[in-house]
C-alpha cells in the first residue's frame, strides 16, 4: 500500500517555484491523491525520478511531453469530477487508463 504524502512534503511543496512542470505536477497528484508510485508506473519512471521533479528537478526533454500530458489528463479529471481519487484503487485505475 502507498503512503500518502507527507505533512513536511506538503509544507514544503507550498514553499517551493510552481513554474516548474514537476512542481506543478507534484500539486496537482497531492491534490488529486495520485501516488507517487503509481505516477511513477504511468510515466515509466521510477520513484525516485519522480520525487526529483516532485522538489523541482531537472525532467528530461524526452519526459517533458509525458509529464505535460499527464498535468493536462488530471486537469481534466478535476474538470469532469473523477478526480481527486477517493482511494488508492480508484487513483489506479484512472492512471491505468490514461494512454501514455
Amino acid at each position: 500500500m502507498s503512503r500518502p504524502y507527507s505533512e513536511q512534503f506538503l509544507l514544503s511543496l507550498n514553499k517551493t517555484d510552481s513554474r516548474s512542470i514537476g512542481v506543478k505536477l507534484a500539486k496537482l497528484c497531492t491534490e488529486a491523491n495520485l501516488p507517487t508510485l503509481y505516477i511513477a508506473n504511468t510515466l515509466r519512471v521510477s520513484k525516485m525520478s519522480v520525487h526529483s521533479w516532485f522538489r523541482g528537478g531537472k525532467i528530461r526533454n524526452t519526459r517533458k511531453i509525458q509529464v505535460n500530458n499527464l498535468i493536462k489528463a488530471i486537469e481534466r479529471g478535476f474538470e469532469i469530477g473523477i478526480l481527486p481519487a477517493q482511494n488508492l484503487k480508484e487513483a489506479k485505475e484512472y492512471l491505468n487508463r490514461m494512454p501514455m
